[in-house]
C-alpha cells in the first residue's frame, strides 16, 4: 500500500479482495484527510492464473465494475489484448465523454491544482526463467517500495514454477522507459509480458508512451498486440509480448 498526499494506491495478488475495502477506505480519506471527492480512479488486473478461486466480487469484471459504479458513479470500463492475456481497466468517464472534455476537464484541473503530472509504467511478466524464481520464495520474498516526493516503485513475485509471475509498477517522472524496461526483462526472464504506460500530456511519461506507440521490438522480445487509448486527461498505452522464437 502507498498513501501520499492525493493518492492512495493499494496492490495484491492471489485471491484477496481488495474492492471490498473501498467504502472503508472512502470513509478514512473523508473523516480523518478531509479528502470529500473522488478525482479519479484506476482499476486494472491482468487476466487470473485461477480464475475459479476468485471471491466475488473478482470472479468475473462484470462484478467488479458494477461494484466500482455503486461507489463512483458510472466509469469506463476496458478490456484490452488477446484473451488469455487481455488486461482489464476501470476508470471514471470525463466529462459528457468527448475529446473536448477530456482536454477541458484536465485543463480545470490543473488550474485548481488539482492535478499534477503524472506517468505510470507497468510490467506484467509471466511464465519466467525457472533459474531466477529459483532464487525467490514465499519466506524471503517481498514487495520492494521506494517512496520518495510521492513516487513510488514496486516489485511483486510470484514464484511457483506452475504459474510464475512478476509484477512491476513505477511512477517515477522519467521521459524515457527503455533503460528502466531493459532491466527488469534482463532480471527476470519472462517468456512474456504485458507493458502499459498511463501519462497526463503535461508529464514526462508522455514522451514515453509516444514512443511505445510505434510498437519497438524489446531487445529478444518482439510485440504481438498493440492498443492505445485516451481519457480521463491521460493517455495509455498496451503492448504484449513474447520472446522471439529460438
Amino acid at each position: 500500500m502507498f498513501v501520499s498526499r492525493r493518492r492512495w494506491i493499494l496492490k495484491t495478488c492471489g485471491t484477496t479482495t481488495p474492492l471490498r475495502c473501498v467504502r472503508a477506505v472512502l470513509g478514512l480519506a473523508r473523516d480523518v484527510a478531509g479528502h470529500a471527492r473522488v478525482h479519479n480512479v484506476f482499476y486494472s488486473r491482468r487476466e487470473f492464473a485461477r480464475p475459479a478461486a476468485q471471491l466475488q466480487p473478482h470472479d468475473n469484471f462484470d462484478s467488479e465494475v458494477k461494484l466500482l459504479d455503486s461507489f463512483f458513479g458510472d466509469g469506463r470500463a476496458y478490456i484490452m489484448g488477446p484473451e488469455k492475456d487481455c488486461w482489464y481497466l476501470y476508470t471514471l468517464l470525463p466529462l459528457e465523454g468527448t475529446v473536448d472534455a477530456l482536454e477541458k476537464e484536465h485543463s480545470d484541473a490543473s488550474e485548481g491544482g488539482l492535478m499534477e503530472p503524472d506517468q505510470t509504467i507497468e510490467i506484467l511478466m509471466s511464465d519466467l526463467d525457472p533459474a531466477v524464481m529459483d532464487i525467490f520464495t514465499r519466506q524471503y520474498s517481498a514487495d520492494a517500495a521506494a517512496a520518495t516526493r510521492g513516487c513510488y516503485m514496486t516489485i511483486h513475485i510470484t514464484p511457483e514454477r506452475s504459474c510464475s509471475y512478476v509484477s512491476f509498477e513505477s511512477n517515477v517522472p522519467v521521459s524515457s522507459y527503455d533503460e528502466v524496461i531493459a532491466r527488469v526483462l534482463q532480471a527476470f526472464r519472462p517468456a512474456k509480458f504485458v507493458l502499459t504506460v498511463f501519462a497526463t500530456p503535461d508529464s514526462p511519461g508522455a514522451s514515453a508512451a509516444r514512443e511505445l506507440k510505434k510498437f519497438p521490438a524489446l531487445g529478444a522480445y518482439c510485440p504481438l498486440e498493440s492498443q492505445h487509448c485516451r481519457f480521463s486527461g491521460y493517455e495509455l498505452q498496451y503492448a504484449l509480448y513474447a520472446k522471439f522464437p529460438s
